[in-house]
């Protein structure tokens, strides 16, 4: 299948399963924010099959962000259920027919477990110098980090203080723009840009896609990464831009889906297989 024609057929499956997972949703009580449990490793959580772990963190006190939990659970209910739609990937369920979901701490060695990381709201975040090398030797062993949700200067420079606790050399891995023909942005679906995703609330009602209105370096979404001697990317930086809410917002409102979950599912997808694989 051409590639253009696996897009059209995203679209098609999104229009025709968008019912039935909002009323997933909402018996999985993902109709609002709520209040949720935190799922832990498990003995039998990892099984193989691929399963989404959010990286949780302590949040700096000189931060710019509303923590490790935004977008906690049903991003990471939603993203797994449209990648086992969208692809042969194997994903883990429970026997209730729940996504398998867990949420790691960077010095768990459960971390080793999983593949694919996902952070948001990273221009929060806090290393100590135990996480940063536990992070450090996780991603120069296979592993692969997406951070996304942090928006304008402020936050983008305190991401990067933290970051150069994991890879203080910044001449052996320096922070690359992505390009937008770059192959992970192509593993199954073509996408030609990189959106400005809002969050679904203030910014969206009142017809923007920026977050930060009174700085003017968060109106472009933009890829960043660093990569390994080889070119592999380790970690994936989506900046001013929320990826989170296409997923965990998908079964709110139907133009921000069709807006803005199409694009973000076809990016997300691209960028699971790619970790997956390289």
């Amino acid at each position: 299948m051409r590639r253009g024609t696996k897009f059209i057929a995203l679209v098609v499956l999104f229009v025709t399963a968008a019912g039935a997972l909002s009323y997933a949703q909402r018996r999985r009580g993902g109709g609002g924010r709520g209040f949720y449990s935190v799922r832990r490793p498990e003995a039998n959580t990892f099984r193989g099959d691929f399963t989404f772990c959010r990286l949780a963190y302590r949040q700096a006190p000189d931060g710019d962000g509303g923590g490790w939990g935004v977008d906690y659970p049903r991003a990471d209910q939603n993203l797994p259920i449209r990648l086992s739609e969208l692809t042969k990937t194997p994903v883990s369920f429970d026997s209730g027919e729940e996504v398998n979901h867990v949420v790691i701490q960077a010095i768990d060695p459960e971390l080793y477990q999983c593949p694919f990381v996902m952070m948001s709201e990273f221009g929060a975040t806090y290393f100590d110098e135990n996480e940063a090398l536990a992070l450090r030797a996780y991603l120069l062993k296979g592993g692969f980090l997406w951070v996304d949700d942090s928006w304008g200067e402020y936050a983008w420079e305190h991401w990067v203080r933290e970051l150069r606790k994991i890879f203080p050399n910044t001449a052996d891995y320096p922070i690359i723009d992505v390009p937008m023909n770059h192959s992970m942005f192509h593993t199954l679906f073509d996408s030609k840009r990189f959106p400005q995703i809002p969050a679904i609330g203030n910014s969206y009602a009142r017809g923007r896609t920026d977050e930060r209105w009174n700085d003017p370096t968060d109106d472009t979404p933009y890829p960043r990464a660093i990569a390994d001697s080889k070119g592999r990317i380790m970690v994936f930086m989506s900046m001013n831009t929320d990826f989170g809410d296409a997923y965990e917002r998908e079964g709110d409102d139907p133009t921000y889906f069709y807006n803005f979950s199409v694009e973000g599912y076809a990016i997300g997808i691209n960028v699971v297989l790619y970790a997956m694989t390289h």
